[in-house]
């Protein structure tokens, strides 16, 4: 133990006295909260250039009732055949588009843009709804209601849904307000974050195994310590690392959490009608909710990186440079991305079967097990996954320990991955 210890102390302090961990640990908080309010300030005040779109009108019902707005324009050319449009309207001309419609909307191909450059998505929706306003509007009409567009007006509703778990006393007070949006974002940031943590620090151990054995330094380390004691060193070192980083980011949200949010935000709570606003702010302000979320993700972040930065050590005793790494580096990265992808359809349904499952095997559970938490899981599914990945753990550093220490006298030599089978078999 006293090596390992020296061995730990080494790699911690090797890492968290350079300038890039502190400015990258004090940053990192900040760039995740630019990242995701960028996207929403982008969307509100961003502004595109204002397009010009040709109509051509054989209903004679849509192009009357098309609204303008600051983004696109109309022009009425209801003489012009489709094909004279576009040979007189195109890239040139300065015209975005042509907006052809049939004299039967709802016919196949009926309704047709047809544009001079890339269009947008939000663009084709815009003037989709329109067209699909104007038509229901018109088949109310055929109803013949008298005051039809005050009885529309007067039936218009907008439902704000509040969210409550249930705590099986039927009592609304002690309920807890919840939002699935509010559980998205938390799900994301905690997904992406275990994410990024596993694979820098996991790049970080074979990156550290590589370079000490090109460099020969392991063969006079291990004079002194076993190969075992050698690899748990580097892994717990590095492991060590990200807990510090994690542990002064926890104390910079939870210290926010406590005294500013509040300070800023009470009157806006206060005044607030949007539920998901005040669900969001509520989730904010409440510190024992988020600090059950940090100590979740340090459990999980040192299971999986523990599980994972063991193979990271196996494949870098295995070569002699970092090209040479690829081939086993790739294969590791496979259930790591397998998890992002697994993790996106947990939103939708956080206790499918394929999140459930995904939640238990040790491999995908760390990223997949931490989206779903913020949903409210049932403590067990987190107990239980928690157990068999540690489990894992202790698995597969016993087999990693058996190819790193044949592996890191081996060089010269590009290894595959039938010699770490046949290390593994080696007594």
């Amino acid at each position: 133990m006293k090596n390992i210890y020296l061995i730990i102390s080494r790699e911690y302090l090797e890492r968290v006295r350079k300038k890039s961990f502190i400015i990258v640990t004090l940053l990192m908080p900040l760039f995740m909260i630019g990242m995701m309010i960028a996207p929403t300030l982008m969307m509100l005040y961003s502004t595109s250039d204002q397009k010009q779109v040709v109509v051509i009108d054989r209903s004679g019902l849509i192009a009357d009732n098309l609204c303008e707005t600051p983004e696109v324009t109309f022009i009425r050319e209801d003489r012009m055949s489709k094909s004279e449009a576009c040979n007189i309207y195109n890239e040139e001309s300065g015209i975005f588009g042509i907006l052809y419609i049939g004299e039967t909307i709802e016919d196949r191909d009926s309704v047709q843009l047809i544009t001079n450059s890339s269009s947008s998505m939000m663009f084709e929706q815009n003037i989709a709804a329109q067209i699909e306003s104007i038509v229901e509007h018109d088949k109310l009409k055929a109803y013949d209601i008298d005051n039809l567009e005050e009885i529309l007006a007067s039936i218009e509703t907008n439902i704000d849904l509040a969210t409550y778990v249930n705590d099986g006393s039927g009592e609304e007070e002690s309920m807890e307000s919840t939002s699935s949006g509010v559980n998205y974002i938390l799900g994301i940031v905690l997904g992406m974050m275990l994410y990024m943590i596993i694979i820098l620090y996991g790049q970080m151990v074979l990156t550290s195994v590589i370079e000490e054995k090109s460099s020969r330094v392991i063969d006079v380390m291990v004079t002194s310590c076993t190969p075992f004691q050698l690899m748990m060193g580097k892994i717990l070192g590095i492991a060590a690392v990200a807990l510090t980083q994690i542990g002064i980011w926890a104390l910079l949200v939870l210290s926010a959490s406590k005294f500013l949010v509040p300070a800023v935000f009470s009157a806006d709570v206060a005044a607030a009608n949007d539920m998901m606003l005040v669900a969001a702010l509520g989730t904010i302000t409440d510190t024992g909710y988020l600090a059950s979320l940090f100590a979740c993700l340090v459990l999980f972040i040192l299971g999986g990186f523990l599980l994972y930065a063991s193979l990271y050590a196996a494949a870098g005793s295995a070569v002699d440079s970092i090209q040479d790494s690829q081939q086993f580096n790739s294969i590791i990265m496979i259930p790591i991305i397998i998890s992002i992808i697994i993790m996106m359809s947990v939103f939708n349904d956080p206790n499918s079967s394929i999140a459930f499952w995904s939640s238990m095997i040790p491999f995908t559970s760390p990223i997949v097990m931490i989206a779903r938490v913020p949903f409210g899981i049932p403590v067990w599914e987190i107990i239980v996954s928690l157990i068999v990945l540690y489990l894992t753990f202790i698995a597969t550093t016993y087999l990693a320990s058996k190819i790193f220490r044949v592996g890191i006298f081996m060089h010269g030599k590009r290894n595959t991955w039938r010699d770490l089978w046949v290390w593994i078999r080696e007594k």
